[in-house]
């Protein structure tokens, strides 16, 4: 894999000046889509208004709660926070209702169970300056396991400077580890006046990835090389709490047929075949730990593309040997290392 670009020299005093007159020019416009998380969703609107940058505005689309989620902000009278109501429509329409209504020159996400800390858009506006061609601003992620709406206490982040991390091709960085999340990222409003799709509506796994994925191979994704947003897991309903998958997600789908028919950078068509297959992998992963080794199988063969790699030989020896208890234990494992660690399974 090639060296990713860093800027992670300390600034010059010149080039200090020059982020900070960035910094205040900088307007963010903060979406959050809300649906059946009243307990959490204050918390995460502090944490935005919490923010040494501030934010320009921040949108609540409530997508029919039937928690009276909205109602738990009756009491924020910050004229910057605007609440939406609308009908149950899933939470890619509500993502693009809120890119709609955004009069910011960026747009920020948060999931309403999730938090920024309070240097979050500072962050992102020093990567915006030490990359100003990029169009996706993000920075890393930590996950917690606090299932309570408490809000979350901000967190120890490297000081005073971060490296930034300019990515060039998404597909190949997110093989390597998660660089970034639904909740850590923005995107410039003017590239998305552009783009003809936003979130595919009508999807609720994997709807993000493929944003963020057709953003990747439009222009380059700076990435703060620390955890300036927080993610909950294990959280009933939460948007990224997912079982066993027992067939790909259709942007996994898509991405296949877009990468053959020539709809993907012809620069970026190794990297979707082989993320596509590596999502096969961890199919037939867990389709062990289910104990369904002929589902395995068949996923193995989906991701032939890369039958030499290790990877994909060790799950084939897995699929073929191993017992079903010791293949669950191994996925399981693997699964609590890579949240440990920020990583994909290997």
């Amino acid at each position: 894999m090639p060296e990713t670009p860093l800027y992670g020299e300390v600034p010059t005093a010149a080039q200090a000046a020059a982020a900070e007159d960035c910094r205040l020019s900088m307007r963010f416009s903060v979406v959050i889509p809300l649906y059946n998380k009243a307990r959490f969703v204050q918390s995460g609107v502090q944490s935005v208004l919490a923010q040494t940058l501030p934010p320009h505005e921040v949108i609540v689309i409530d997508d029919g709660s039937t928690d009276g989620g909205a109602d738990a902000l009756a009491h924020v009278t910050d004229p910057r926070v605007r609440i939406v109501r609308q009908d149950n429509a899933g939470v890619s329409a509500t993502r693009n209702r809120g890119i709609a209504m955004a009069t910011g020159d960026w747009v920020a996400f948060l999931d309403a169970d999730d938090a920024y800390h309070p240097e979050f858009l500072a962050a992102l506006a020093r990567a915006h300056a030490a990359c100003p061609e990029a169009d996706v601003l993000a920075t890393r992620h930590r996950t917690v396991y606090e299932p309570t709406g408490l809000p979350l206490e901000p967190w120890a982040v490297p000081e005073p400077f971060c490296e930034v991390e300019l990515v060039e091709d998404l597909r190949l960085r997110w093989m390597k580890n998660t660089p970034l999340c639904s909740s850590s990222v923005a995107v410039r409003k003017a590239r998305l006046m552009q783009m003809t799709t936003w979130f595919v509506e009508g999807e609720s796994y994997g709807e993000d990835l493929d944003m963020w994925f057709r953003l990747g191979d439009q222009a380059p994704v700076a990435v703060v090389n620390g955890c300036y947003a927080t993610v909950r897991a294990s959280v009933p309903g939460s948007l990224s709490s997912f079982g066993c998958r027992q067939v790909p997600p259709p942007f996994v789908l898509r991405m296949r047929e877009q990468a053959l028919d020539g709809t993907i950078p012809s620069r970026y068509h190794d990297s979707a075949l082989w993320f596509v297959a590596q999502y096969h992998i961890t199919l037939a992963r867990e389709a062990l730990a289910a104990g369904d080794r002929k589902r395995a199988l068949q996923r193995l063969i989906e991701a032939r593309y890369c039958s030499w790699s290790v990877r994909w030989q060790l799950t084939a020896l897995m699929a073929l040997f191993m017992p079903g208890s010791w293949a669950a234990k191994w996925q399981s494992w693997r699964v609590r290392s890579a949240d440990s660690f920020a990583q994909e399974p290997v």
